[in-house]
């Protein structure tokens, strides 16, 4: 860990200008046919179950998790696609939460939300967070394989005690290096336990000697670095003017002495270099007989659907650019915004 200090040189630049990381990555885009759906009905539960003020409100509204999910989910049924949307609703809302939490309040959320996912029936939930965990895990059970659930519990595991290290993180100011950052940012991005919901959504059960074969496992570490380095170029604008430096961009920029624009390209290549990963580690893929290369498949499809969805979802959402999304997915450029005391 090293200390937090000031970027290669005091110039600030007006805007900055993003990479193009669509054009280049060649999965289709699919989107479930009962997106509109799911996504209705997904906000009201979320809503219904946490009492957000006026301003988280509309910023909920405008995040279009549902679209998210829907890209990202293209092939399940509707119950299937509800459980996921109400998982991507609420992990956007844990995540937003666990923002203004230090590392003993991170800790006491995970007990609570771990305990849920462990005794989704006996356990005696104190919080909303705890409630609604309850509700979308109860749903998942009924169908999802007992391999997707131990995934899914042991990777929310990790990314509270990812959270838990960022909080720590924050409060002392220190940056960590990019090594330690990306080890850490493969958790604190949820993407694993999305990745669970891939073998859920699509009625998978594949056995651990499979999903822990070295082959797969690199694919999805592969898709989640794409999907959480793209996310910190395009969220870096909103979080900088927050002074949240649990970004690569302010790491790289800091660590290689680069300045902000030369930062934002050194990440893009880097997101770039992850399709070309993922493209030869499938093309490494062993078969293990019919059976399990159809499902590994679906499986792997669910990562490339992950890795294009987001990467348009980004633009379609509020999230990081309000309502001028679409055109700056024309233009891959925005004005900086100032730093808010």
């Amino acid at each position: 860990m090293t200390v937090a200090s000031p970027p290669p040189s005091s110039y600030r630049p007006t805007s900055i200008i993003f990479p193009d990381l669509i054009s280049p990555c060649p999965y289709p885009l699919r989107v479930n046919p009962h997106c509109q759906l799911a996504s209705t009905e997904s906000k009201r539960w979320l809503l219904q179950g946490c009492r957000l003020k006026k301003k988280k409100r509309a910023a909920f509204h405008g995040l279009r998790g549902g679209l998210l999910t829907a890209m990202c989910y293209p092939l399940a049924d509707y119950e299937q696609l509800r459980v996921c949307c109400d998982f991507i609703n609420y992990l956007f809302h844990l995540d937003n939460i666990c923002d203004e939490m230090d590392d003993r309040r991170t800790v006491s959320t995970s007990s609570e939300i771990i305990g849920a996912l462990r005794d989704p029936r006996g356990f005696r939930a104190s919080s909303a967070v705890g409630r609604l965990t309850q509700s979308f895990w109860r749903r998942l059970t009924t169908t999802g394989s007992q391999g997707a659930q131990r995934r899914f519990i042991e990777t929310f595991e990790l990314f509270f005690r990812a959270v838990t290290q960022q909080a720590k993180d924050r409060a002392s100011g220190n940056i960590p290096d990019l090594e330690s950052y990306i080890a850490m940012r493969r958790d604190t991005s949820g993407c694993k336990p999305c990745w669970a919901l891939i073998e859920y959504a699509n009625n998978l059960d594949l056995p651990d000697w499979v999903m822990e074969h070295p082959v797969v496992l690199g694919l999805g570490e592969a898709a989640n670095d794409l999907v959480t380095w793209s996310n910190d170029i395009f969220s870096y604008n909103v979080e900088q003017a927050n002074g949240d430096t649990h970004n690569m961009i302010v790491i790289v920029q800091h660590h290689e002495k680069l300045e902000l624009q030369e930062a934002i390209d050194y990440v893009g290549d880097l997101c770039l270099g992850c399709i070309d990963r993922f493209d030869a580690l499938r093309k490494a893929l062993p078969s293990w007989g019919p059976e399990i290369d159809e499902q590994l498949n679906v499986y792997i499809d669910g990562l490339s659907d992950w890795m294009i969805g987001n990467l348009v979802w980004s633009f379609e959402t509020e999230r990081y650019f309000g309502k001028e999304g679409p055109q700056v997915r024309r233009d891959l450029c925005v004005r900086l915004l100032p730093l808010r005391k």
